[in-house]
């Protein structure tokens, strides 16, 4: 360590669509929703997190609420920089006599543009950081896991996050094939919603959608574990009176089948272009699942049904990819090869 090290504070962020997570120090120290509330009249701040998820769809005209990042990238600059300055503020609440100089690894996803990884660079910059570097989430989520990437031998992730879905195979400490797309948790609760609309007439916001994915979200229409139905209380759309409807996983999974299919369609097609070699490896080592999609009941073995290949699902799937990312940021000399 240097004799001014103590300048430098080192943090890595998983900057997702859904949930931001930094990490300091090897531990989780901030896990918040990525949205921010902000005063229209002055552009002011009024909160970050879960504070401003609270918020979500109970503001009046001078109180916006933003989801700075949209499929998996920046949609909105300066909320995004906002919500990493605040979130970086939320490390340490003490007051200090300076700020220290920060060193941050954030993770993007691995069909990033130039423009987007620019955004996202320029975003943690702003937002003070002296030194940005960047992982893509893959091999993130690989190095969360604890699976050696430098290894000869090849291995299979499959994240699915708030905003895309991230399908790689690795090896030897890179990506030899892989697919992005924009299909993960935020069109699961879009289905969900578009579901309740028409199925059943009753309008809800993304906050009930996403309690009923949590609740009674399923890949699958015959679980062994099924869950309670979940009421769901809203008003119908013609007459505007309230509506109480109790909603089965077996709806659920009815609902969110077409996402699903073009998830698997994607885990498909990166098979079909790996190498025999490294197919041999995935068939007989499994294929790995993080995000919180991973989470969804049954998907682990739906997936399995339909490729063959067995699923296991990470440990603590959420934090997965922040794991990762606070894993290449203590040993940045080390896993030079896989910052950007």
């Amino acid at each position: 360590m240097g004799l001014f090290s103590f300048l430098t504070q080192e943090i890595a962020i998983d900057l997702g669509t859904a949930n931001t997570i930094i990490i300091h120090n090897s531990k989780v120290v901030v896990d918040e929703p990525s949205i921010v509330a902000i005063e229209k009249s002055s552009g002011k701040l009024i909160a970050i997190g879960e504070r401003a998820r609270q918020m979500e769809g109970k503001t009046h005209d001078d109180i916006r609420t933003v989801r700075p990042l949209r499929d998996g990238v920046i949609a909105d600059f300066h909320a995004a920089e906002q919500m990493i300055r605040g979130m970086i503020k939320m490390i340490d609440k003490r007051t200090k006599l300076f700020s220290p100089a920060l060193r941050i690894v954030v993770c993007i996803p691995s069909g990033s543009t130039e423009v987007e990884m620019r955004a996202v660079r320029d975003s943690a910059e702003h937002a003070g950081g002296r030194e940005v570097f960047m992982i893509y989430e893959p091999m993130a989520a690989m190095l969360g896991i604890g699976i050696d990437v430098e290894a000869p031998e090849g291995n299979m992730i499959v994240d699915i996050g708030g905003g895309t879905t991230e399908i790689a195979v690795t090896s030897l400490g890179g990506i030899v094939c892989n697919r992005s797309i924009r299909i993960a948790g935020d069109d699961f609760t879009a289905d969900i919603r578009e579901y309740m609309r028409h199925q059943h007439n009753i309008k809800i916001g993304e906050r009930t959608a996403e309690n009923i994915k949590i609740q009674v979200g399923s890949a699958l229409p015959d679980l062994e574990n099924a869950p309670p139905d979940f009421i769901v209380r809203g008003p119908h759309q013609m007459t505007a009176l309230p509506m109480e409807i109790p909603v089965s996983y077996q709806e659920i999974a009815h609902c969110l089948d077409r996402s699903i299919s073009k998830v698997e369609t994607a885990i498909l097609s990166t098979l079909e272009h790996t190498p025999p070699e490294l197919y041999a490896d995935i068939f007989n080592r499994g294929i790995y699942l993080a995000g919180g999609g991973a989470l969804l009941r049954g998907l682990d073995q739906r997936l399995t049904e339909k490729t063959k290949i067995p699923f296991h699902i990470a440990e603590d799937p959420l934090h997965a990819v922040a794991r990762g990312t606070g894993i290449a940021l203590q040993n940045v000399d080390k896993f030079q090869f896989l910052i950007r």
